[in-house]
């Protein structure tokens, strides 16, 4: 859709809808640009707080993932008012605003409508240095592609709302949405990453097409790397899948291709994430510092799940080692 509406250009406009950018960036003067993106969705999650905190974390993403530092948010409400007590709303305020606090922003207003079913999300505000950002369109032939989260919550949300698994389980998968990407985003930056994206919407396979589409790469995965939350293939494997999956390899197409790997993992793995972790392709040389600095920071499952190579455009995901794997292992 939008390669039918007309092109945004600016002189000050760093980064615009190009490219499936995760937020814009505008420089306001030589040493400080602003980042702005918004999320919101449904709630996934029984209780209103933590639903507010996991959106909040989820809409914060985009801001890290550009390597920005968010500074202000607006809430953004649908509510259903006459069926629903406003304790609840209140809760999910309340989880929103605690999660943006411990981002170190502040929450400045919002917008509330009426809506038949519960909504919430942020419009973030961030800074960044206009010379000094991440962007997804930098992947070089011979990077390392590490993923700082595991992956599952989608399967994981589905399975706690049928009773597959208990609320002990789905806290794991909870825990992973809770996190932020603050510290990842600090190691990417640190390390000079050429380019990085966040895992949510379009899954981890959908979001590493965009960074090979952007970069005019190919991304290697070695499916059997990827880490997962608790129970999630076998999940999966029992049918518990969302409806994602199929759409973001559809979208795609031949841009995608799978040379063995189980069924089941490519839907996992083309499966929408909630707040999913950073994918950032690295040089290979200093790989190894950023997993040790992002396991430093409490990141105890990031992981070097592949690499770049130069030729046709795309993912594909492979059951075995790739060449030198070993070397780089998190």
């Amino acid at each position: 859709m939008l390669r039918d509406l007309p092109a945004t250009k600016h002189p000050n406009l760093l980064v615009g809808p190009e490219h499936y950018s995760d937020a814009g960036i505008y420089k306001l003067r030589d040493d400080l640009a602003i980042v702005q993106t918004t999320d919101f969705f449904p709630p996934l999650v029984d209780d209103p707080y933590t639903f507010g905190q996991i959106a909040a974390a989820n809409s914060l993403s985009d801001c890290y993932a550009m390597g920005a530092t968010p500074t202000t948010c607006l809430n953004i409400v649908g509510f259903p008012d006459n069926d629903l007590p406003m304790e609840v709303l209140s809760q999910i305020l309340a989880g929103g605003a605690n999660k943006v606090a411990e981002a170190g922003a502040v929450i400045v207003g919002g917008h509330t409508v009426r809506d038949t079913e519960i909504k919430y999300g942020l419009a973030v505000t961030g800074v960044v240095h206009p010379d000094r950002f991440l962007r997804n369109d930098r992947a070089r032939p011979g990077d390392r592609v590490i993923l700082t989260k595991p992956i599952g919550s989608g399967v994981m949300a589905n399975a706690a709302k049928s009773d597959k698994i208990t609320q002990e389980v789905f806290a794991e998968a909870i825990a992973v949405m809770l996190q932020l990407n603050a510290a990842a985003a600090t190691v990417a930056l640190a390390v000079g990453a050429h380019a990085v994206t966040d895992v949510t919407g379009f899954g981890l396979i959908g979001h590493a097409f965009q960074v090979a589409e952007a970069s005019g790469v190919s991304i290697e995965i070695e499916a059997a790397r990827v880490p997962l939350i608790g129970p999630t293939l076998r999940l999966a494997g029992e049918g518990i899948v969302t409806r994602a999956w199929k759409s973001t390899l559809e979208s795609i197409g031949g841009g995608f291709r799978s040379e063995g790997v189980d069924e089941t993992l490519v839907k996992v793995l083309a499966d929408a994430q909630t707040s999913g972790g950073l994918l950032m392709c690295v040089a290979a040389d200093k790989t190894q510092a950023a997993l040790a600095e992002l396991s430093r920071l409490g990141i105890q499952r990031a992981t070097d799940i592949g690499q770049v190579v130069a030729g046709p455009i795309g993912v594909a995901l492979r059951p075995w080692p790739m060449p030198d794997h070993a070397n780089h292992r998190g």
